[in-house]
């Protein structure tokens, strides 16, 4: 029988409180744990984030894990690692979750090496076997074209998750918790960079991870000039603009507009393509979306495949017709 019981969600936290990932993490992550019958734990790291022991409480954890250390108060990938894998082991849980950004790819997978076992990168779905009671991890291949569900041998089980496709639950500031304080005890030798400026990057309007709303525009869109209708109708619906690759390498619109495979994996309620054909590397990026709206010209272009609704005719005709309507219906 395994030595490790329980799940165990890493919490990313900014400011003064946790990010929407990692209450998404708590939402599975209780769901998982009530059905093995086993706790719910969570792991926090960083400096001066002792008060969020209770935040993270209300989002569903039994325990809280933390490791406040002002070494720690900026991210440093050889020492976050060195902390993770230091709790773990003293907590030993049978599933880790962590979300599916920046930090979470690079640690999930290292973390896992470490511990003699494997990460799932990406997951979509997660859930139990009746039978074998291991986690069952569902997470797009082939471009996203298809998904397969994946089950790790080895404990514990490593999963990443993708923004947005968990639900947090509603927070519950009466549940009743425990906090525990782990030491960072770090060793000098692990710190290898220092963070000497930080510089915040300036987002006018919603962050396209953020929007419930996002207008994508794709090569057809022509120029960076086209891209001005599309912000039009993206502020009109109080939602980001965001691109296929093409547009981004041609200058038309910042990278971080990118949706993509190699760009942002987004979920927003309403995904609006325009001029977009639909690549399997476009597709990866946006197929966690509620609804999907495509407006292209070539009747058989892949976007149609994946679209609930579609147009098919010139952007540069239907855009500003869809614009009007929507103005006259919003004003009424």
């Amino acid at each position: 029988m395994s030595d490790y019981e329980g799940v165990a969600v890493y919490c990313e936290t900014k400011e003064d409180k946790i990010l929407p990932i990692a209450a998404e993490g708590l939402g599975i992550g209780r769901k998982l744990a009530d059905t093995l019958g086993q706790k719910l734990s969570a792991v926090i790291v960083g400096g001066n984030i002792s008060g969020l022991a209770q935040q993270i409480i209300s989002c569903g954890a039994d325990k809280v894990y933390i490791v406040d250390d002002l070494q720690l108060k900026d991210y440093q990938a050889d020492v976050y690692i060195s902390v993770l894998e230091k709790v773990i082991k003293q907590v030993k849980p049978q599933i880790i979750i962590m979300g599916q950004t920046d930090y979470g790819r690079e640690l999930a997978p290292r973390l896992a090496f470490r511990l003699g076992t494997a990460a799932t990168m990406d997951c979509v779905d997660l859930a139990i076997d009746a039978e074998s009671k291991r986690l069952l991890q569902t997470k797009p291949v082939y471009g996203g074209n298809a998904q397969a569900v994946f089950i790790t041998e080895t404990d514990p089980q490593v999963v990443t998750i993708r923004t947005k496709a968990m639900e947090a639950l509603t927070p519950d500031t009466s549940r009743k918790g425990e906090s525990v304080t782990i030491p960072a005890d770090l060793d000098a030798s692990v710190i290898k960079t220092k963070t000497l400026e930080r510089v915040v990057e300036e987002v006018a309007g919603i962050k396209i991870e953020d929007a419930q709303v996002v207008v994508a525009g794709g090569r057809g869109i022509g120029s960076a000039d086209g891209f001005k209708q599309l912000d039009e109708l993206a502020k009109l619906l109080k939602g980001a603009v965001g691109a296929s690759r093409p547009p981004c390498d041609n200058g038309w619109i910042p990278d971080m507009a990118q949706v993509g495979l190699t760009g942002k994996i987004i979920a927003p309620e309403i995904y609006i393509a325009v001029a977009i054909s639909g690549s399997s590397q476009h597709m990866s990026g946006c197929s966690g979306s509620k609804t999907i709206i495509a407006i292209n010209r070539d009747k058989e272009a892949n976007i149609f495949r994946q679209a609930r609704f579609g147009v098919i005719g010139d952007w540069k005709k239907v855009l500003p017709a869809f614009t009007q309507k929507l103005k006259e219906l919003m004003a009424s």
